[in-house]
């Protein structure tokens, strides 16, 4: 695929993209196309909450990625189910003889504040955000895992896509926050366990605008911009994607978590132990209580979850 700005930073990989038939997710396929991969494009072709819809995105974005000069298939499978996200991977060693790089990206919304957040609509969201980054996550890694026991030890990457709401909270998406904070903790472990494997599994939290923001990134995208610089473009956030998804450029980073935005990028430090106390023996609970307060007081506050008043 011909760019001007090309480096060839992934020249030789396949790069199977889920839910990339718009926004992020396409941004994603025709940066790392422009970047001399090859790409498996995966779209299921839903509505912003899930519903079947019409048309086929994924193979919209494949011709496009050809009709640029790249290589690229469309797979329409639910990655969220078993047989959709072994597919995944059979379709991009089909392709492409080969699956070097994964990134999980599908996902729609269905918010509602908690006490109207009826169970179908937990379930729907927890299903395509966190299972529907397990279930590709778990058959990539059995590819590379079977590789490396045959003596062909891959150079493999896995980027999952988490959010501010899952790093902080969301008023009105407990679902959505949840299954992000999930795929947060799904990255550590997947990083310490495949290690061995030679897969590196990092996390990002972008903000952009999507289907799924256009509402929250209102504002910023009617502000004006300095010198046409489109703050709110999801291929602002598809550099660190590609390049967490490079092969030598990116030896080394794993189980680390970022922020995108616009042309900001940062590392999110995570959980760490704060103040502490210790009695070395049992609290009654007032003690606790007490020293809970004492504790708090030498702390730094937590951010506020988004949609709070003090935002």
């Amino acid at each position: 695929m011909s760019d001007p700005g090309s480096t060839g930073l992934c020249a030789g990989r396949v790069v199977a993209v889920t839910g990339a038939g718009r926004g992020l997710g396409r941004a994603h396929a025709l940066a790392f196309a422009a970047e001399g991969a090859r790409v498996v494009v995966n779209d299921l072709g839903v509505g912003l909450d899930g519903t079947p819809a019409a048309d086929g995105p994924a193979r919209r974005v494949a011709d496009e990625i050809r009709a640029a000069g790249g290589e690229a298939v469309a797979h329409g499978g639910d990655v969220a189910t078993p047989d959709g996200a072994a597919s995944l991977v059979t379709t991009a060693l089909d392709a492409f003889g080969r699956l070097d790089t994964l990134v999980n990206n599908a996902g729609f919304l269905r918010d509602r504040m908690l006490v109207n957040l009826g169970e179908d609509d937990w379930d729907a969201v927890v299903r395509v955000h966190l299972k529907g980054h397990f279930l590709p996550l778990r058959h990539a890694a059995a590819h590379w895992r079977a590789e490396t026991r045959a003596g062909r030890r891959p150079d493999a990457r896995i980027v999952n896509t988490s959010s501010g709401a899952g790093l902080l909270g969301s008023v009105g998406q407990g679902n959505y926050a949840a299954a992000k904070a999930g795929v947060l903790a799904l990255t550590l472990v997947a990083a310490a366990e495949l290690g061995r494997y030679g897969v590196q599994v990092n996390a990002l939290a972008p903000a952009a605008r999507t289907r799924m923001t256009e509402r929250t990134f209102a504002a910023a995208m009617a502000a004006p911009r300095d010198g046409g610089f489109d703050a709110m473009a999801p291929e602002n956030v598809s550099p660190l994607v590609v390049w967490l998804g490079s092969g030598a450029p990116s030896a080394g980073v794993t189980g680390r978590v970022f922020e995108a935005e616009a042309g900001r990028i940062t590392v999110m430090d995570g959980w760490r132990p704060g103040p502490t106390a210790d009695k070395a023996a049992r609290w009654t609970p007032a003690e606790a209580g007490a020293a809970a307060r004492e504790l708090l007081a030498a702390s730094v506050p937590p951010l506020p979850v988004y949609g709070t008043a003090a935002e």
